[in-house]
């Protein structure tokens, strides 16, 4: 299948974008979880966590009304750039030994990367037909696994010579090449428009109103619930076990930068440009969707039957490895039919604060209940059971909508 050349210039850069911001987001990945567990343990995360709920939100209105004043181009542009300059700031406050600022740091760390990543898949949303993002997607999540893969690789091997505190510089600069090549790619595709409707954020600056409104809308939020709290709690339990197994906070800013760029980010660059384009291509989105939480029950079983960092890490790859390649492309697939209001502002409500905020939700559940740690991943496997069933009604009402595309 060939793309129009503007449209191919505009998915070259989108993906170099993709590949920047993730680069950089291995430094500031490693680097926060590293600071926040040396300043005030592991135990404490899920507070901090909880703290991302309202974090995201706020971030999600400053772009909503950026949306509304400058349009999809300019307002990446402004986001891109504030991030890198908040960054910046938290890293003076650390090295000037203020703790608090590692949970700073972490916080915006989960708010910033799904805010600018979901504006580079609205633009792709907007750009491509479902035929063509089939064999897109993919690749554009590839290329950014190859950032992941530098990203974590400079990590493990800069973070003892340098300091952890030292990458978040680089996790500052990599938001300026990255917002140069996003600039491109609207330059080459053109900037999608909204509806005189839509226009200035009338039906909403945030995209609220528009998802209440939308059935299919709720059952795409409510898959993205779902999938976010096994994360969480894979994410806990992953963490827990490597704090015990490591204590020194150097070195363990060293693992987590080969976990992250190279144990997820080659896992998931195999599964990007071989395993989403073919299987997309060839199997029912239905039958793929279904197939991803039936692995991830597996894997949780696992870990819970013979927990240890090696189950942990396991279960936690597969997730990370999935959740970035072949259930992110599938994903993205069910915003093509729908409005300029849905993929860019319902879809930051969903994709932003939606995954975020079930993340910080749950986090703040386990932390106010004490669940112990080894029902985590029982937790994940019920979850996973659920998830299920949500993919099952979003698929068919997915398939109404395509036939009415053709």
């Amino acid at each position: 299948m060939f793309l129009p050349k503007r449209t191919f210039l505009a998915a070259v850069a989108i993906s170099g974008a993709n590949g920047f911001l993730l680069c950089g987001y291995e430094f500031i990945r490693a680097v926060s979880t590293s600071l926040f567990i040396d300043a005030y343990g592991s135990k404490n995360l899920p507070w901090v966590m909880a703290a991302v709920f309202p974090g995201v939100y706020l971030v999600i209105y400053i772009y909503g009304r950026f949306l509304s004043w400058f349009g999809a181009n300019r307002a990446l542009a402004a986001t891109s750039l504030l991030s890198a300059a908040v960054i910046v700031c938290a890293y003076a406050l650390i090295v000037k030994g203020y703790p608090i600022a590692t949970a700073i740091i972490y916080v915006f760390r989960e708010a910033y990367i799904v805010l600018i990543i979901e504006q580079y898949w609205s633009f792709v949303d907007s750009t491509l037909t479902p035929k063509q993002a089939s064999v897109i997607n993919g690749p554009f999540c590839a290329i950014g696994s190859i950032g992941s893969i530098i990203g974590g690789t400079l990590v493990k091997h800069l973070a003892k010579p340098l300091g952890s505190e030292t990458l978040l510089l680089l996790a500052a600069a990599s938001l300026l090449p990255a917002a140069v090549c996003s600039a491109i790619a609207y330059a080459s595709a053109g900037e999608p428009q909204p509806t005189e409707a839509e226009k200035g954020g009338r039906q909403g600056h945030t995209g609220v109103r528009v998802l209440l409104h939308s059935r299919y809308l709720i059952f795409i939020f409510l898959l993205v619930i779902t999938t976010q709290v096994v994360s969480t709690v894979l994410d806990l339990r992953f963490n827990g076990l490597v704090e015990e197994s490591i204590p020194d906070k150097d070195t363990r800013t060293a693992f987590y930068g080969e976990f992250y760029g190279q144990w997820v980010g080659i896992s998931a660059f195999i599964l990007q440009f071989i395993g989403a384009p073919f299987l997309l291509r060839f199997l029912p989105l239905r039958l793929i969707h279904l197939s991803i939480p039936l692995i991830h029950f597996i894997a949780c079983g696992v870990l819970t039957i013979a927990p240890s960092l090696r189950s942990g890490a396991l279960a936690f790859l597969f997730f990370k490895a999935f959740d970035y390649s072949i259930f992110r492309a599938g994903k993205e697939i069910f915003y093509i039919p729908l409005s300029f209001d849905a993929r860019y502002r319902a879809k930051q409500v969903i994709d932003s604060f939606g995954y975020r905020s079930a993340k910080s939700g749950s986090a703040l559940i386990i932390a106010l209940s004490g669940l112990a740690k080894t029902a985590f991943s029982p937790v994940a496997m019920i979850m996973a059971a659920i998830w299920a069933g949500i993919v099952s009604n979003l698929t068919m009402q997915y398939q109404k909508l395509e036939k009415n595309l053709v």
